[in-house]
């Protein structure tokens, strides 16, 4: 049979090559996933220290007191108006941002120009997004971000793990509020009868979450980010994932409709070569999925 044609692999690596199995994944249930510490150097010399990175203030109590107090306000106030779907998102956050200003107005506190734009775009990042997690799941260089706690955050970019302090929640109700909200959308529950769950971003990134009994030290959630634009056999040829041979094999398997079981540990590329796969399906064939979460 004849299929369509696959480019050849090229000789020499590439730059941005997608993450190469072994790297750290989700962390286990109860445990944060914190990278081991990097050594180096000859044996019996200390490790290396990497450089910290400069970590943001610490927020004043009364602030956080008074974000809290504001973003509850409009929560009571805006409603069902946060789930309307005929609103644009345009007409969403400009409604927001009305009511923000005006609730601020009226507490009278004293702050600086600069706390008040912290407080505004800390507010609408809850209400309208995730949290102080927002900025990161719209950089495109983030591929996963876990928070192990309040003031525990790690971001991974460019298959590198790294502790990001200028990243804090206000304790651990508002790690809680941000996992209600991610679930909520899918329809899914998180609470102590069920500590665990699996979700996703509608963008398709993957979700999962701890809570206590099961964790430990607070809640704990994963977001394992999706390319926006998905790898093809041609990206995996070129990175040495695989060879052109093996990928006529691959292709071959699927037009002749024999049984394949892909398997592989936490961050190896399973989802990304089922995907890789599931392109060889002729067009013309029904296709049906059986997933906790979507993510085909």
């Amino acid at each position: 049979a004849e299929f369509p044609h696959i480019a050849r692999p090229v000789v020499g690596g590439q730059p941005g090559q997608p993450k190469q199995p072994g790297q750290p994944g989700q962390p286990a249930a109860g445990q944060p996933g914190v990278p081991p510490s990097p050594g180096g150097g000859k044996p019996g010399s200390p490790p290396a220290t990497p450089a910290k990175p400069a970590q943001a203030p610490r927020r004043d109590p009364a602030l956080n007191e008074l974000r809290h107090r504001v973003h509850q306000q409009l929560i009571d106030e805006l409603g069902p108006i946060l789930f309307d779907r005929r609103l644009s998102e345009q007409d969403l956050r400009r409604r927001v941002h009305e009511q923000l200003h005006a609730a601020i107005a009226a507490e009278r506190a004293p702050m600086s120009a600069a706390d008040k734009a912290q407080l505004i775009q800390d507010v609408t990042d809850d209400i309208l997004g995730y949290g102080p997690i927002d900025k990161l799941l719209h950089d495109e260089d983030v591929t996963e971000v876990m928070v192990n706690g309040p003031d525990l955050v790690f971001v991974e970019r460019s298959g590198k793990l790294t502790r990001d302090d200028s990243i804090r929640f206000i304790d651990g109700d508002h790690v809680r509020r941000v996992i209600d909200k991610i679930v909520s959308e899918v329809g899914r529950r998180v609470d102590e009868s069920t500590p665990m769950v699996d979700a996703r971003l509608p963008d398709g990134s993957r979700v999962n979450a701890v809570i206590s009994p099961l964790s430990i030290g607070g809640p704990f959630l994963t977001i394992r980010k999706f390319a926006a634009d998905p790898l093809q056999i041609d990206d995996l040829i070129r990175f040495g994932s695989v060879n052109a041979h093996s990928a006529r094999f691959l292709q071959a398997c699927i037009v002749g409709k024999l049984n394949v079981i892909v398997s592989g540990g936490t961050g190896t590329g399973k989802t990304t070569m089922l995907n890789v796969l599931s392109g060889f399906i002729p067009a013309d064939e029904r296709i049906v999925t059986v997933e906790d979460a979507k993510e085909l």
